[in-house]
């Protein structure tokens, strides 16, 4: 059961990795394509949890606006997520995501209300000076580094505050509202803006290909996240995760060829950074062995 489970943990984290290529395959704008994505995945985990699971969804109202709240993080994620990717490519979107580490470094202590680590703040320090680094060598990207500083930023964000409601609901109904709520404060901005026609300007290609990345790409791999915390520790599952834009970046080297290809100096920066997550990571489980 040990060996299927993170067999099934390295498929989830391949799927995630898998999303920004389906990003760049995608011809629709950003705006367009987290709209659909929220929009789609949010129907299949209702159908999911209502018709298959035949399970409540029912929260209290300050949780549903909570859960909101996080859901709004989670569309400016995903947005300046596939908005870097648009303006340039794969490899530094992925990349910029490493910088997670150090906005967790300095938002969990206070959200949590817990010291601040310094071995977190020293591996979120290496992380920025790798992303500086990769910011001189690939200028040509400035605006795409940008918005994958922004995607971090956010994702932090959403990370943190959906720790705080982890247990007030079941995890379906936590990623279903926050998705939903996501989606749906999207569209009211488009009707609020004029902007809604604009949804419209999409072939049934991208509709076909958006359909995918939120059924295989988000739905499944949200739950299945969940299923796999019984047989696996947090660690295995966090240690494992970082793996996503390893993973992401060697799929677009081999995918989209020549638009790729990147500096000897981002590919090395990019090494440092995931290995300083990994160590972070390592020595936070010593610490926690320490501890018990």
């Amino acid at each position: 059961m040990q060996k299927l489970a993170l067999f099934r943990l390295h498929l989830i984290v391949f799927l995630w990795g898998f999303t920004a290529i389906l990003g760049k395959l995608i011809t629709a704008n950003a705006q367009i394509l987290v709209f659909y994505r929220m929009l789609f995945a949010s129907i299949f985990l209702y159908a999911f949890i209502r018709i298959y699971k035949k399970e409540s969804i029912k929260v209290s109202k300050k949780l549903f606006f909570q859960l909101s709240g996080v859901g709004f993080f989670m569309a400016l994620h995903w947005y300046c997520f596939f908005y870097s990717i648009k303006v340039s490519n794969v490899s530094i979107a992925l990349s910029c995501l490493s910088l997670s580490t150090l906005f967790a470094s300095v938002l969990e202590p206070i959200v949590f209300k817990r010291k601040v680590d310094i071995s977190e703040v020293v591996m979120g320090t290496v992380i920025v000076a790798c992303i500086l680094l990769i910011f001189k060598t690939e200028f040509q990207y400035k605006e795409g580094i940008f918005y994958g500083v922004l995607c971090a930023i956010f994702g932090t964000v959403f990370s943190v505050f959906n720790g705080k409601l982890f247990g007030k609901t079941s995890s379906g109904n936590i990623i279903f509202y926050e998705i939903f709520s996501g989606w749906f404060i999207l569209m009211v901005f488009y009707l609020a803006t004029g902007q809604i026609m604009q949804m419209n300007e999409i072939n049934y290609r991208d509709l076909a290909l958006i359909g995918i990345l939120a059924s295989v790409f988000t739905a499944y791999p949200m739950f299945e996240s969940v299923k796999l915390m019984k047989y696996i520790s947090p660690f295995t599952l966090i240690l494992t995760v970082n793996l996503e834009p390893v993973y992401g970046i060697i799929l677009a080297f081999f995918i989209f060829g020549e638009s790729e290809h990147m500096s000897p100096v981002f590919y090395v920066a990019s090494l440092v950074m995931i290995l300083a997550i990994v160590v972070n990571a390592l020595i936070k489980t010593r610490k926690q062995k320490n501890i018990n």
